[in-house]
């Protein structure tokens, strides 16, 4: 039986469309998940929609239509981005459907009642955060996600005995039983866990959701809270109350990809609510930084959206996917500026991969009639795969298989493209429109090993890239890459010799 891998993406709120800093998170989760397929792993990748949020009712009220309706076209535009983005997720739950309803109220219902309890409550709340905040919490007085002051909120709620778990929180973190990657992140929540942690409101009086959302089974006066709500999104696509097939197979969680503003749920309500209903914790949590411009995260309220349709129709998917894993450090915040992304698209796409395939294609296609040259010594002697002096792609794969499981993104493809800058250099110092005319030997020998180089290549980018991979592929004919599922072993067998490429028009036109 092939090992299982189950990873999620957080679930966005649809008061308002995608933008870039939710397409950074579903492009790295897709990346890690391609990369787990690789290796014949059964993976299985869940994102979604969150939909219960009083801020989609004020969104639906500001533009005077209904909450379904906002919430109905604002979910299609997220599942739209599967397409846009060349995302490979199983399935895509919203927390509108009955199978998420009836699970949330099973969740509820399986915590133990000793922590469960009603109580008045006064305290400041975020209606962007959907959280109550401490004094100390804020910065300058306002809420330290949004900058903006809070509400002052008095109502009678259903509160979670989270300071119960404080101690076991803090032992499943230090073990490593929930593992929270990058190591700052770990070390925040822990600081946090132990300077004491309160009881937590999970439900809203009806009235002041307006009705909008999971009623809290028995007591149809109170709404679930949304985060109670939207966490369980990850065991109720199972059909975990149903002790489904698909719940026995795949959970526990394998990776949570998640942001930094909502670390604090995944990590510390999150594995208090399991351990009360009696459910095994997810093994992991990467917790990425945020887009930004000129500083200020992305957001709605700011008019600082970056429309990522837009950027996918006018540059490609694969160009997107490139800027934002090889230009976004992965743990941290990084500004997006499209002035950036144009000179990285033409340095390393136009100018670096897509130069290098298209001015080997077209050697292949005027000196051998677009086959791949016969050569009579070994391939693995070639020097683009064996010199020590060269970056080559043995090198380059031992770099992806230590940096992808690290999700250091950016670091993996880094080294994806030295490889390609050697191999110009190799071009340079060989100048095999030089050695056509006067050692034909010498010069299949070259050429194949910018042929196999390419091959590679293909291989090597399919995680980040796979459109670009399997054009690639279609070119050189790899057929192995080309199938549903390719396997990472077979990206080590050379390039035959004969095969009839394909020379076409460049993968990447250079923007001007």
């Amino acid at each position: 039986m092939n090992k299982k891998f189950y990873i999620t993406t957080a679930i966005p709120y649809v008061n308002a469309a995608p933008h870039l800093g939710f397409v950074l998170e579903v492009v790295q989760a897709d990346t890690i998940a391609r990369y787990h397929r690789l290796f014949d792993e059964d993976v299985y990748f869940l994102a979604g929609t969150d939909e219960n949020a009083l801020k989609n009712v004020q969104a639906a009220e500001e533009e005077g239509i209904t909450t379904q309706k906002l919430v109905d076209r604002n979910a299609k535009k997220f599942f739209q981005l599967k397409k846009a983005l060349n995302l490979s997720y199983d399935d895509f739950i919203r927390t509108t459907e009955k199978r998420h309803i009836k699970g949330v109220q099973a969740l509820w219902q399986a915590c133990k009642k000793e922590d469960i309890y009603k109580k008045k409550y006064q305290g400041l709340y975020c209606l962007g955060c959907e959280a109550f905040y401490t004094k100390k919490d804020l910065v300058d007085g306002k809420c330290p996600e949004h900058k903006k002051e809070l509400e002052m909120v008095e109502e009678e709620n259903y509160f979670f005995r989270l300071s119960k778990y404080q101690t076991s929180i803090i032992q499943i973190i230090e073990e490593g039983k929930l593992k929270i990657i990058p190591e700052s992140r770990k070390n925040e929540i822990l600081a946090f866990v132990k300077s004491g942690l309160k009881d937590f409101s999970i439900s809203r009086s009806k009235k002041r959701t307006k009705g909008w959302g999971i009623p809290v089974p028995g007591d149809p006066s109170q709404i679930i809270y949304v985060w109670f709500d939207a966490l369980a999104n990850y065991l109720t696509a199972l059909n975990w109350d149903k002790n489904d097939k698909l719940y026995q197979k795949y959970w526990p969680a394998d990776l949570h990809v998640i942001g930094k503003g909502i670390i604090r749920f995944h990590a510390i309500y999150w594995p208090a609510i399991l351990k009360s209903a009696g459910i095994l914790l997810p093994k992991q949590e990467f917790v990425h930084g945020y887009v930004t411009v000129e500083g200020e995260k992305i957001s709605k309220s700011r008019g600082n959206v970056i429309d990522p349709f837009e950027l996918v129709n006018k540059y490609g998917t694969d160009a997107v996917r490139y800027y934002l894993l090889r230009e976004i450090p992965p743990f941290k915040d990084s500004d997006f500026s499209l002035r950036r992304f144009k000179e990285l698209y033409n340095a390393d796409l136009a100018n670096g991969l897509g130069n290098f395939i298209q001015r080997t294609l077209t050697l292949a296609k005027k000196y051998f009639n677009s086959r791949v040259p016969e050569i009579d010594q070994d391939p693995d002697s070639h020097p683009l795969r064996i010199n020590p002096k060269i970056h080559n792609w043995k090198k380059t794969w031992k770099d992806v298989d230590k940096f992808l499981p690290q999700y250091r993104f950016n670091e993996a493809l880094e080294s994806i493209w030295k490889f390609i800058k050697e191999v110009d250099k190799y071009i340079d110092q060989n100048k095999p429109w030089e050695l056509a005319k006067k050692d034909k030997k010498e010069f299949n020998w070259v050429l194949y090993g910018l042929l196999d180089s390419i091959h590679q290549l293909a291989w090597q980018i399919y995680p980040f890239m796979q459109n670009t991979a399997r054009q690639i592929a279609k070119r050189l004919k790899i057929k192995k890459l080309l199938v549903k599922n390719p396997l990472n072993k077979d990206s080590w067998t050379n390039i035959e010799s004969g095969i009839k490429i394909k020379t076409e028009k460049p993968l990447f036109p250079r923007i001007n």
